[in-house]
């Protein structure tokens, strides 16, 4: 086993290592994230990631709202 100024260099080392790969991973699913939240209800704001989803939501939160044109045609 590594002792003294050897087995701190490796932490050193290891630690610099785990914050690279952690930044690298944040990022990567934060923008894939980003990317998959296509639609967006023009009267709150919130992002949908598909029509489906976004005509549910418009129908159970915004009932008094008429129907935006993109939704008449989707399934839900």
């Amino acid at each position: 086993m590594a002792r003294g100024q050897q087995k701190i260099q490796s932490q050193q080392k290891n630690a610099k290592k785990a914050a690279e790969k952690k930044k690298q991973q944040g990022a990567d699913q934060k923008t894939a994230a980003k990317a998959a939240l296509v639609f967006t209800c023009p009267v709150c704001r919130t992002q949908m990631p598909d029509p489906k989803t976004f005509k549910q939501h418009f129908e159970s939160k915004h009932p008094k709202s008429p129907m935006p044109p993109e939704l008449a045609d989707v399934q839900a």
